[in-house]
Protein backbone atom coordinates (compact mmCIF):
# COMPACT_ATOMS: atom_id res chain seq x y z
CA UNK A 1 0.00 0.00 0.00
CA UNK A 2 1.31 3.42 -0.90
CA UNK A 3 2.61 5.41 2.04
CA UNK A 4 3.01 9.15 1.69
CA UNK A 5 2.57 10.34 5.26
CA UNK A 6 5.51 12.77 5.28
CA UNK A 7 4.63 14.72 2.15
CA UNK A 8 3.68 17.67 4.38
CA UNK A 9 7.33 18.14 5.43
CA UNK A 10 7.80 20.27 2.33
CA UNK A 11 5.56 22.89 3.97
CA UNK A 12 7.73 23.19 7.09
CA UNK A 13 9.49 26.53 7.53
CA UNK A 14 11.00 28.58 10.33
CA UNK A 15 7.60 30.22 10.79
CA UNK A 16 5.69 26.95 11.09
CA UNK A 17 8.35 25.53 13.43
CA UNK A 18 7.90 28.46 15.84
CA UNK A 19 4.12 28.07 15.74
CA UNK A 20 4.36 24.32 16.29
CA UNK A 21 6.79 24.75 19.19
CA UNK A 22 4.42 27.14 21.00
CA UNK A 23 1.48 24.83 20.31
CA UNK A 24 3.49 21.83 21.55
CA UNK A 25 4.25 23.54 24.87
CA UNK A 26 0.58 24.43 25.34
CA UNK A 27 -0.39 20.90 24.35
CA UNK A 28 1.92 19.38 26.95
CA UNK A 29 0.32 21.59 29.60
CA UNK A 30 -3.04 20.00 28.79
CA UNK A 31 -1.69 16.46 28.48
CA UNK A 32 -0.02 16.25 31.91
CA UNK A 33 -3.31 16.39 33.89
CA UNK A 34 -4.97 13.98 31.44
CA UNK A 35 -2.05 11.55 31.71
CA UNK A 36 -2.22 11.53 35.52
CA UNK A 37 -6.02 11.25 35.68
CA UNK A 38 -6.28 8.55 33.03
CA UNK A 39 -3.54 6.48 34.65
CA UNK A 40 -5.72 6.43 37.76
CA UNK A 41 -8.68 5.27 35.67
CA UNK A 42 -6.64 2.43 34.21
CA UNK A 43 -5.41 1.44 37.64
CA UNK A 44 -1.74 2.15 36.92
CA UNK A 45 0.75 4.51 38.58
CA UNK A 46 0.87 8.10 37.27
CA UNK A 47 4.05 7.59 35.24
CA UNK A 48 2.20 5.07 33.03
CA UNK A 49 0.04 7.89 31.67
CA UNK A 50 3.11 9.98 30.89
CA UNK A 51 4.80 6.97 29.26
CA UNK A 52 1.79 6.36 27.02
CA UNK A 53 1.64 9.98 25.84
CA UNK A 54 5.41 10.19 25.34
CA UNK A 55 6.03 6.97 23.41
CA UNK A 56 2.88 7.33 21.31
CA UNK A 57 3.51 11.02 20.59
CA UNK A 58 7.10 10.37 19.47
CA UNK A 59 5.93 8.15 16.57
CA UNK A 60 2.36 9.23 15.72
CA UNK A 61 3.43 12.30 13.72
CA UNK A 62 5.49 10.12 11.37
CA UNK A 63 2.36 8.42 9.99
CA UNK A 64 -0.56 10.74 10.70
CA UNK A 65 -0.39 12.88 7.56
CA UNK A 66 -0.85 16.66 7.38
CA UNK A 67 -3.62 16.99 9.98
CA UNK A 68 -3.37 18.35 13.50
CA UNK A 69 -4.85 15.38 15.32
CA UNK A 70 -3.14 14.68 18.64
CA UNK A 71 -2.72 11.15 19.96
CA UNK A 72 -3.02 10.81 23.71
CA UNK A 73 -4.64 8.84 26.48
CA UNK A 74 -8.42 9.19 26.31
CA UNK A 75 -11.08 8.82 28.96
CA UNK A 76 -13.01 6.17 27.05
CA UNK A 77 -10.03 3.93 26.36
CA UNK A 78 -8.68 4.34 29.90
CA UNK A 79 -11.92 3.40 31.61
CA UNK A 80 -12.48 0.54 29.17
CA UNK A 81 -9.06 -0.91 30.00
CA UNK A 82 -9.29 -0.25 33.72
CA UNK A 83 -12.63 -2.00 34.16
CA UNK A 84 -12.18 -4.97 31.83
CA UNK A 85 -8.59 -5.82 32.72
CA UNK A 86 -9.20 -5.15 36.41
CA UNK A 87 -11.69 -8.03 36.44
CA UNK A 88 -8.96 -10.39 35.17
CA UNK A 89 -5.78 -9.22 36.89
CA UNK A 90 -7.01 -10.08 40.39
CA UNK A 91 -5.47 -7.08 42.14
CA UNK A 92 -1.86 -7.95 41.20
CA UNK A 93 -0.29 -4.59 40.08
CA UNK A 94 2.48 -6.19 37.97
CA UNK A 95 0.06 -8.56 36.22
CA UNK A 96 -2.43 -5.72 35.72
CA UNK A 97 0.21 -3.58 33.98
CA UNK A 98 1.37 -6.50 31.83
CA UNK A 99 -2.18 -7.37 30.73
CA UNK A 100 -2.94 -3.75 29.85
CA UNK A 101 0.22 -3.51 27.77
CA UNK A 102 -0.82 -6.74 26.00
CA UNK A 103 -4.27 -5.36 25.20
CA UNK A 104 -2.61 -2.20 23.88
CA UNK A 105 -0.36 -4.26 21.61
CA UNK A 106 -3.43 -6.14 20.34
CA UNK A 107 -5.01 -2.77 19.48
CA UNK A 108 -1.86 -1.99 17.47
CA UNK A 109 -2.10 -5.35 15.67
CA UNK A 110 -5.73 -4.78 14.71
CA UNK A 111 -4.99 -1.24 13.53
CA UNK A 112 -2.04 -2.43 11.45
CA UNK A 113 -4.03 -5.29 9.94
CA UNK A 114 -6.93 -2.95 9.08
CA UNK A 115 -4.49 -0.57 7.36
CA UNK A 116 -2.81 -3.39 5.42
CA UNK A 117 -6.20 -4.69 4.26
CA UNK A 118 -7.35 -1.23 3.20
CA UNK A 119 -10.25 -1.35 5.64
CA UNK A 120 -10.57 2.40 6.05
CA UNK A 121 -14.36 2.06 6.05
CA UNK A 122 -14.10 0.62 9.58
CA UNK A 123 -13.59 4.19 10.76
CA UNK A 124 -17.25 4.81 9.89
CA UNK A 125 -18.40 1.41 11.13
CA UNK A 126 -19.98 2.64 14.35
CA UNK A 127 -22.65 5.23 13.53
CA UNK A 128 -23.04 8.50 15.38
CA UNK A 129 -26.26 7.35 17.10
CA UNK A 130 -24.38 4.47 18.73
CA UNK A 131 -21.60 6.82 19.84
CA UNK A 132 -24.16 9.20 21.40
CA UNK A 133 -25.37 6.46 23.71
CA UNK A 134 -21.91 5.05 24.33
CA UNK A 135 -20.46 8.42 25.38
CA UNK A 136 -23.35 9.06 27.75
CA UNK A 137 -22.93 5.62 29.30
CA UNK A 138 -19.19 6.21 29.58
CA UNK A 139 -19.85 9.51 31.39
CA UNK A 140 -22.09 7.79 33.94
CA UNK A 141 -19.50 5.04 34.47
CA UNK A 142 -16.85 7.69 35.03
CA UNK A 143 -18.99 9.58 37.51
CA UNK A 144 -19.69 6.40 39.45
CA UNK A 145 -15.97 5.58 39.59
CA UNK A 146 -14.69 9.07 40.45
CA UNK A 147 -17.26 10.43 42.89
CA UNK A 148 -16.03 8.25 45.79
CA UNK A 149 -12.49 9.61 45.24
CA UNK A 150 -13.88 13.13 45.24
CA UNK A 151 -15.61 12.42 48.54
CA UNK A 152 -12.53 10.84 50.08
CA UNK A 153 -13.47 7.16 50.41
CA UNK A 154 -12.74 4.05 48.39
CA UNK A 155 -15.11 3.05 45.62
CA UNK A 156 -16.30 -0.51 45.19
CA UNK A 157 -18.39 -2.58 42.78
CA UNK A 158 -18.12 -4.72 39.67
CA UNK A 159 -20.43 -2.66 37.46
CA UNK A 160 -22.17 0.72 37.28
CA UNK A 161 -25.12 -0.21 39.47
CA UNK A 162 -22.92 -1.79 42.15
CA UNK A 163 -20.76 1.35 42.24
CA UNK A 164 -23.76 3.65 42.54
CA UNK A 165 -25.23 1.50 45.32
CA UNK A 166 -21.91 1.55 47.18
CA UNK A 167 -21.64 5.33 46.72
CA UNK A 168 -25.11 6.02 48.09
CA UNK A 169 -24.72 3.70 51.05
CA UNK A 170 -21.32 5.11 52.09
CA UNK A 171 -21.97 8.84 51.88
CA UNK A 172 -21.45 8.93 55.64
CA UNK A 173 -17.78 8.05 55.05
CA UNK A 174 -17.12 11.36 53.27
CA UNK A 175 -13.85 13.03 54.32
CA UNK A 176 -14.49 16.79 54.77
CA UNK A 177 -11.01 17.86 53.61
CA UNK A 178 -11.15 15.67 50.51
CA UNK A 179 -14.65 16.85 49.67
CA UNK A 180 -13.73 20.54 50.03
CA UNK A 181 -10.62 20.19 47.87
CA UNK A 182 -12.42 18.17 45.20
CA UNK A 183 -15.45 20.45 45.14
CA UNK A 184 -13.30 23.59 44.88
CA UNK A 185 -11.27 22.05 42.04
CA UNK A 186 -14.43 20.99 40.20
CA UNK A 187 -16.01 24.43 40.57
CA UNK A 188 -12.86 26.12 39.27
CA UNK A 189 -12.66 23.75 36.28
CA UNK A 190 -16.31 24.20 35.29
CA UNK A 191 -16.11 27.97 35.72
CA UNK A 192 -12.98 28.14 33.59
CA UNK A 193 -14.54 25.91 30.95
CA UNK A 194 -17.51 28.25 30.68
CA UNK A 195 -15.77 31.63 30.98
CA UNK A 196 -12.23 31.03 29.69
CA UNK A 197 -12.22 27.91 27.49
CA UNK A 198 -8.77 28.69 26.02
CA UNK A 199 -7.05 28.87 29.41
CA UNK A 200 -5.34 25.58 30.46
CA UNK A 201 -7.49 25.44 33.58
CA UNK A 202 -6.66 21.79 34.31
CA UNK A 203 -2.97 22.66 34.53
CA UNK A 204 -3.76 25.60 36.82
CA UNK A 205 -5.81 23.31 39.07
CA UNK A 206 -2.93 20.82 39.15
CA UNK A 207 -0.49 23.57 40.21
CA UNK A 208 -2.87 24.90 42.88
CA UNK A 209 -3.55 21.38 44.11
CA UNK A 210 0.16 20.65 44.47
CA UNK A 211 0.67 23.92 46.33
CA UNK A 212 -2.22 23.37 48.73
CA UNK A 213 -1.31 19.73 49.21
CA UNK A 214 2.21 20.64 50.28
CA UNK A 215 1.25 23.75 52.28
CA UNK A 216 -1.58 22.17 54.26
CA UNK A 217 -0.09 18.66 54.46
CA UNK A 218 -3.44 17.24 53.38
CA UNK A 219 -2.16 13.66 53.69
CA UNK A 220 -2.13 14.13 57.46
CA UNK A 221 -5.85 15.02 57.30
CA UNK A 222 -6.84 11.75 55.63
CA UNK A 223 -6.66 12.96 52.02
CA UNK A 224 -5.08 10.53 49.53
CA UNK A 225 -2.26 12.05 47.46
CA UNK A 226 -0.46 10.95 44.29
CA UNK A 227 2.74 10.19 46.18
CA UNK A 228 6.19 9.78 44.73
CA UNK A 229 6.31 9.39 40.94
CA UNK A 230 9.53 7.73 39.74
CA UNK A 231 11.64 9.83 37.41
CA UNK A 232 12.91 8.60 34.07
CA UNK A 233 11.58 6.55 31.20
CA UNK A 234 11.33 2.75 31.02
CA UNK A 235 13.28 0.60 28.62
CA UNK A 236 10.82 -0.56 25.92
CA UNK A 237 10.02 -4.27 25.97
CA UNK A 238 7.34 -6.91 25.62
CA UNK A 239 5.13 -7.61 28.65
CA UNK A 240 5.65 -10.86 30.50
CA UNK A 241 2.40 -12.77 29.99
CA UNK A 242 1.31 -16.33 29.29
CA UNK A 243 -0.18 -17.58 26.04
CA UNK A 244 -3.58 -17.85 27.69
CA UNK A 245 -3.38 -14.23 28.86
CA UNK A 246 -2.46 -13.10 25.35
CA UNK A 247 -5.61 -14.79 24.05
CA UNK A 248 -7.71 -13.33 26.86
CA UNK A 249 -6.65 -9.79 25.92
CA UNK A 250 -7.61 -10.17 22.24
CA UNK A 251 -11.27 -9.04 22.53
CA UNK A 252 -10.26 -6.14 24.79
CA UNK A 253 -7.65 -5.06 22.23
CA UNK A 254 -10.28 -5.26 19.48
CA UNK A 255 -12.65 -3.06 21.49
CA UNK A 256 -9.83 -0.56 22.11
CA UNK A 257 -9.05 -0.45 18.39
CA UNK A 258 -12.69 0.13 17.41
CA UNK A 259 -13.12 2.92 19.95
CA UNK A 260 -9.78 4.53 19.08
CA UNK A 261 -10.34 4.56 15.32
CA UNK A 262 -13.85 5.98 15.66
CA UNK A 263 -12.62 8.82 17.90
CA UNK A 264 -9.46 9.50 15.87
CA UNK A 265 -11.18 9.55 12.49
CA UNK A 266 -13.92 11.84 13.75
CA UNK A 267 -11.25 14.40 14.67
CA UNK A 268 -9.39 13.85 11.40
CA UNK A 269 -12.55 14.40 9.34
CA UNK A 270 -13.23 17.65 11.21
CA UNK A 271 -9.80 19.07 10.36
CA UNK A 272 -9.91 17.75 6.78
CA UNK A 273 -13.22 19.50 6.11
CA UNK A 274 -11.83 22.73 7.54
CA UNK A 275 -8.67 22.49 5.41
CA UNK A 276 -10.55 21.56 2.24
CA UNK A 277 -8.74 18.26 1.78
CA UNK A 278 -9.71 14.61 1.68
CA UNK A 279 -9.51 12.67 4.92
CA UNK A 280 -7.68 9.33 4.67
CA UNK A 281 -9.00 7.00 7.34
CA UNK A 282 -6.47 4.34 6.40
CA UNK A 283 -3.65 6.63 7.42
CA UNK A 284 -5.27 7.07 10.83
CA UNK A 285 -5.13 3.31 11.26
CA UNK A 286 -1.44 3.13 10.41
CA UNK A 287 -0.65 6.01 12.78
CA UNK A 288 -2.69 4.38 15.57
CA UNK A 289 -0.91 1.07 14.97
CA UNK A 290 2.48 2.75 15.42
CA UNK A 291 1.33 4.81 18.43
CA UNK A 292 -0.20 1.87 20.30
CA UNK A 293 2.77 -0.35 19.49
CA UNK A 294 5.06 2.27 21.03
CA UNK A 295 2.75 2.82 24.03
CA UNK A 296 2.46 -0.92 24.71
CA UNK A 297 6.21 -1.49 24.49
CA UNK A 298 6.83 1.63 26.63
CA UNK A 299 4.85 0.39 29.67
CA UNK A 300 1.91 2.66 28.85
CA UNK A 301 -1.63 1.89 27.75
CA UNK A 302 -3.91 2.33 24.73
CA UNK A 303 -4.09 5.73 23.06
CA UNK A 304 -6.31 7.38 20.47
CA UNK A 305 -7.14 10.76 19.05
CA UNK A 306 -7.79 13.22 21.87
CA UNK A 307 -10.66 15.57 21.04
CA UNK A 308 -9.95 18.37 23.51
CA UNK A 309 -6.18 18.08 23.08
CA UNK A 310 -6.49 18.29 19.30
CA UNK A 311 -8.68 21.38 19.58
CA UNK A 312 -6.19 22.95 21.99
CA UNK A 313 -3.35 22.12 19.61
CA UNK A 314 -5.17 23.74 16.70
CA UNK A 315 -6.25 26.75 18.74
CA UNK A 316 -2.68 27.31 19.95
CA UNK A 317 -1.58 27.84 16.35
CA UNK A 318 -0.27 24.41 15.29
CA UNK A 319 0.57 24.25 11.61
CA UNK A 320 1.91 20.72 11.12
CA UNK A 321 2.03 17.39 13.03
CA UNK A 322 5.39 18.49 14.47
CA UNK A 323 3.44 20.18 17.28
CA UNK A 324 2.60 16.70 18.57
CA UNK A 325 6.28 15.78 18.51
CA UNK A 326 7.19 18.94 20.42
CA UNK A 327 4.48 18.16 22.96
CA UNK A 328 5.88 14.65 23.49
CA UNK A 329 9.42 16.01 23.88
CA UNK A 330 8.17 18.44 26.52
CA UNK A 331 6.66 15.52 28.41
CA UNK A 332 10.03 13.77 28.22
CA UNK A 333 11.50 16.71 30.17
CA UNK A 334 8.67 16.40 32.72
CA UNK A 335 9.24 12.65 33.12
CA UNK A 336 13.01 13.03 33.52
CA UNK A 337 13.21 16.04 35.82
CA UNK A 338 9.86 17.25 37.20
CA UNK A 339 7.89 14.25 38.47
CA UNK A 340 8.99 14.91 42.05
CA UNK A 341 6.74 17.96 42.10
CA UNK A 342 3.63 15.77 41.71
CA UNK A 343 3.89 13.91 45.04
CA UNK A 344 1.63 16.21 47.20
CA UNK A 345 -1.14 16.42 44.55
CA UNK A 346 -4.45 15.39 46.22
CA UNK A 347 -6.33 12.53 44.55
CA UNK A 348 -9.69 14.39 44.83
CA UNK A 349 -8.23 17.05 42.51
CA UNK A 350 -7.51 14.39 39.87
CA UNK A 351 -11.04 13.05 40.32
CA UNK A 352 -12.38 16.57 39.75
CA UNK A 353 -10.42 16.84 36.48
CA UNK A 354 -12.01 13.62 35.22
CA UNK A 355 -15.50 14.67 36.34
CA UNK A 356 -15.13 18.02 34.58
CA UNK A 357 -14.26 16.19 31.37
CA UNK A 358 -17.40 14.04 31.78
CA UNK A 359 -19.67 17.03 31.25
CA UNK A 360 -18.80 17.10 27.57
CA UNK A 361 -19.74 13.46 27.00
CA UNK A 362 -23.46 13.66 27.79
CA UNK A 363 -25.19 15.35 24.87
CA UNK A 364 -28.90 15.48 25.67
CA UNK A 365 -29.56 17.58 22.56
CA UNK A 366 -28.03 14.81 20.40
CA UNK A 367 -30.46 12.27 21.91
CA UNK A 368 -33.35 14.60 21.08
CA UNK A 369 -32.12 15.15 17.51
CA UNK A 370 -31.79 11.42 16.90
CA UNK A 371 -35.27 10.76 18.30
CA UNK A 372 -36.89 13.54 16.26
CA UNK A 373 -35.12 12.45 13.09
CA UNK A 374 -36.33 8.87 13.34
CA UNK A 375 -37.60 6.87 16.29
CA UNK A 376 -35.39 3.93 15.34
CA UNK A 377 -32.28 6.15 15.51
CA UNK A 378 -33.28 7.37 18.96
CA UNK A 379 -33.88 3.80 20.11
CA UNK A 380 -30.40 2.80 18.91
CA UNK A 381 -28.83 5.59 21.00
CA UNK A 382 -30.85 4.57 24.06
CA UNK A 383 -30.03 0.88 23.53
CA UNK A 384 -26.34 1.71 23.31
CA UNK A 385 -26.55 3.67 26.58
CA UNK A 386 -28.43 0.85 28.30
CA UNK A 387 -25.94 -1.72 27.02
CA UNK A 388 -22.97 0.19 28.40
CA UNK A 389 -24.62 0.57 31.81
CA UNK A 390 -25.98 -2.96 32.06
CA UNK A 391 -23.20 -4.99 30.45
CA UNK A 392 -20.07 -2.85 30.83
CA UNK A 393 -17.84 -0.82 28.56
CA UNK A 394 -16.27 -3.67 26.59
CA UNK A 395 -19.65 -5.19 25.91
CA UNK A 396 -20.97 -1.69 25.19
CA UNK A 397 -18.40 -1.13 22.45
CA UNK A 398 -19.09 -4.54 20.94
CA UNK A 399 -22.83 -3.94 21.28
CA UNK A 400 -22.38 -0.70 19.34
CA UNK A 401 -20.59 -2.61 16.59
CA UNK A 402 -23.37 -5.23 16.61
CA UNK A 403 -26.05 -2.53 16.39
CA UNK A 404 -24.20 -1.07 13.41
CA UNK A 405 -24.31 -4.45 11.70
CA UNK A 406 -28.00 -4.79 12.48
CA UNK A 407 -28.69 -1.39 10.90
CA UNK A 408 -26.71 -2.35 7.80
CA UNK A 409 -28.38 -5.77 7.55
CA UNK A 410 -31.83 -4.29 8.08
CA UNK A 411 -31.31 -1.98 5.11
CA UNK A 412 -29.87 -4.84 3.04
CA UNK A 413 -32.55 -7.39 3.96
CA UNK A 414 -35.51 -5.07 3.39
CA UNK A 415 -34.59 -2.64 0.58
CA UNK A 416 -36.99 0.09 -0.35
CA UNK A 417 -39.51 -0.96 -3.02
CA UNK A 418 -41.97 1.84 -3.86
CA UNK A 419 -44.77 2.52 -6.31
CA UNK A 420 -44.22 5.52 -8.58
CA UNK A 421 -46.70 7.99 -10.00
CA UNK A 422 -46.68 11.12 -12.12
CA UNK A 423 -47.32 14.63 -10.85
CA UNK A 424 -49.51 16.97 -12.93
CA UNK A 425 -46.43 18.97 -13.93
CA UNK A 426 -44.69 15.84 -15.21
CA UNK A 427 -42.07 14.48 -12.73
CA UNK A 428 -42.23 10.81 -11.75
CA UNK A 429 -42.15 10.47 -7.94
CA UNK A 430 -42.73 8.09 -5.03
CA UNK A 431 -46.50 7.95 -4.42
CA UNK A 432 -46.05 7.30 -0.69
CA UNK A 433 -44.43 10.75 -0.38
CA UNK A 434 -46.56 12.48 -3.02
CA UNK A 435 -50.11 11.10 -2.72
CA UNK A 436 -51.28 13.51 -5.41
CA UNK A 437 -49.18 11.70 -8.01
CA UNK A 438 -51.37 9.71 -10.43
CA UNK A 439 -50.78 6.06 -11.39
CA UNK A 440 -50.83 4.96 -15.04
CA UNK A 441 -53.84 3.15 -16.51
CA UNK A 442 -53.24 -0.54 -17.17
CA UNK A 443 -49.74 -0.30 -15.69
CA UNK A 444 -48.03 -0.11 -12.33
CA UNK A 445 -44.55 1.37 -12.05
CA UNK A 446 -42.42 0.09 -9.20
CA UNK A 447 -38.89 1.17 -8.25
CA UNK A 448 -36.36 -0.96 -6.37
CA UNK A 449 -33.67 1.12 -4.66
CA UNK A 450 -31.08 -1.40 -3.59
CA UNK A 451 -28.95 -4.25 -4.89
CA UNK A 452 -30.98 -7.46 -5.32
CA UNK A 453 -29.10 -10.28 -3.62
CA UNK A 454 -29.81 -13.69 -2.13
CA UNK A 455 -30.64 -12.15 1.24
CA UNK A 456 -33.34 -9.78 0.01
CA UNK A 457 -34.61 -11.29 -3.26
CA UNK A 458 -37.71 -12.78 -1.64
CA UNK A 459 -38.51 -9.45 0.05
CA UNK A 460 -38.31 -7.66 -3.32
CA UNK A 461 -40.59 -10.28 -4.93
CA UNK A 462 -43.18 -9.99 -2.14
CA UNK A 463 -43.05 -6.18 -2.27
CA UNK A 464 -43.57 -6.09 -6.05
CA UNK A 465 -46.51 -8.54 -5.85
CA UNK A 466 -48.07 -6.49 -3.02
CA UNK A 467 -47.95 -3.35 -5.16
CA UNK A 468 -49.71 -5.00 -8.10
CA UNK A 469 -53.07 -4.84 -6.34
CA UNK A 470 -54.27 -1.98 -8.60
CA UNK A 471 -53.85 -3.95 -11.82
CA UNK A 472 -56.67 -5.84 -13.51
CA UNK A 473 -56.95 -9.55 -12.79
CA UNK A 474 -55.48 -10.22 -16.23
CA UNK A 475 -53.64 -7.93 -18.56
CA UNK A 476 -51.60 -4.84 -17.72
CA UNK A 477 -47.92 -4.31 -17.29
CA UNK A 478 -45.53 -4.08 -14.38
CA UNK A 479 -42.73 -1.64 -15.11
CA UNK A 480 -39.84 -2.27 -12.72
CA UNK A 481 -37.48 0.71 -12.51
CA UNK A 482 -34.01 -0.69 -11.79
CA UNK A 483 -32.01 2.53 -11.64
CA UNK A 484 -31.26 1.99 -7.95
CA UNK A 485 -30.11 -1.62 -8.49
CA UNK A 486 -26.34 -1.45 -8.91
CA UNK A 487 -25.83 -5.18 -8.47
CA UNK A 488 -27.74 -8.43 -8.81
CA UNK A 489 -26.55 -11.94 -8.00
CA UNK A 490 -27.76 -15.34 -9.21
CA UNK A 491 -30.49 -15.60 -6.57
CA UNK A 492 -31.71 -12.13 -7.53
CA UNK A 493 -31.71 -13.00 -11.24
CA UNK A 494 -33.63 -16.22 -10.57
CA UNK A 495 -36.18 -14.20 -8.59
CA UNK A 496 -36.59 -11.90 -11.61
CA UNK A 497 -37.19 -14.94 -13.83
CA UNK A 498 -39.75 -16.25 -11.33
CA UNK A 499 -41.50 -12.86 -11.30
CA UNK A 500 -41.54 -12.75 -15.09
CA UNK A 501 -43.06 -16.24 -15.29
CA UNK A 502 -45.60 -15.44 -12.56
CA UNK A 503 -46.80 -12.35 -14.39
CA UNK A 504 -46.87 -14.17 -17.72
CA UNK A 505 -49.08 -16.89 -16.22
CA UNK A 506 -51.53 -14.17 -15.14
CA UNK A 507 -51.62 -12.57 -18.57
CA UNK A 508 -49.36 -9.69 -17.53
CA UNK A 509 -45.97 -8.53 -18.69
CA UNK A 510 -42.85 -7.46 -16.81
CA UNK A 511 -41.02 -4.53 -18.37
CA UNK A 512 -37.62 -3.39 -17.07
CA UNK A 513 -36.49 0.24 -17.13
CA UNK A 514 -33.32 2.12 -16.20
CA UNK A 515 -31.24 -1.06 -16.29
CA UNK A 516 -27.54 -0.67 -15.63
CA UNK A 517 -25.12 -2.39 -18.01
CA UNK A 518 -23.76 -4.86 -15.46
CA UNK A 519 -27.22 -5.82 -14.21
CA UNK A 520 -28.47 -6.30 -17.77
CA UNK A 521 -25.56 -8.65 -18.55
CA UNK A 522 -26.16 -10.66 -15.36
CA UNK A 523 -29.85 -11.10 -16.18
CA UNK A 524 -28.98 -12.15 -19.73
CA UNK A 525 -26.44 -14.70 -18.48
CA UNK A 526 -29.05 -16.11 -16.09
CA UNK A 527 -31.53 -16.60 -18.96
CA UNK A 528 -34.01 -13.89 -18.01
CA UNK A 529 -35.29 -13.32 -21.55
CA UNK A 530 -34.61 -14.50 -25.07
CA UNK A 531 -35.38 -11.04 -26.39
CA UNK A 532 -32.36 -8.76 -26.06
CA UNK A 533 -34.58 -5.70 -26.46
CA UNK A 534 -36.18 -6.44 -23.10
CA UNK A 535 -32.78 -6.00 -21.47
CA UNK A 536 -31.80 -2.77 -23.18
CA UNK A 537 -29.72 -0.78 -20.69
CA UNK A 538 -30.72 2.72 -19.62
CA UNK A 539 -34.22 2.62 -21.14
CA UNK A 540 -36.28 5.33 -19.45
CA UNK A 541 -39.55 4.76 -17.63
CA UNK A 542 -41.34 6.88 -20.24
CA UNK A 543 -39.99 4.70 -23.09
CA UNK A 544 -40.98 1.53 -21.23
CA UNK A 545 -44.51 2.86 -20.76
CA UNK A 546 -44.75 3.93 -24.38
CA UNK A 547 -44.15 0.42 -25.77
Amino acid sequence: MKLNSLSWLGDVSARTLRADLVAGLMLAAYMVPAALADAALVGLPPQAGLNACIFAGLVFWLFSGPGRTVVTVTTGLSLLLGQTVGEISGGDPARHAALIATATLWAAVFAGAAWALGAGALARFVPETVMIGFKAGLALHLAAAQLPKLLGFRGHGEDFFDRITHLLTHLGDTQPWAFLLGLAALALLLTGKALAPKVPMALLVIVLGIGLGALLDVGAHGVAVVGEVPQGLPMPGLPSVSREEVRAMLPIGLACFLLAIVETSAIGRMFARRDGRRHEAGRDMLALAAANLAAGLGRGFAVGGGGSQSVVNDGAGARTPLSGLFGALTLVVVALFLTGLLAPLPQPVLAAIVLAAVTGLVDVAAFRRAWRFRRSEGMVAIASLAGVLAAGLLQGVLLGAALSLVLILRAALAPQVVELGQLPEGPIVDRSRYPEASPWPEAVVIACRSAILYMNAEHVLDAVVARMAGLPVSGGRVVLAMGGVNRIDLAGAEMMIELQEMLHAGGRKLVLAELRDGVARTLMDAGFSEEAAELSPHRSIEDALAE
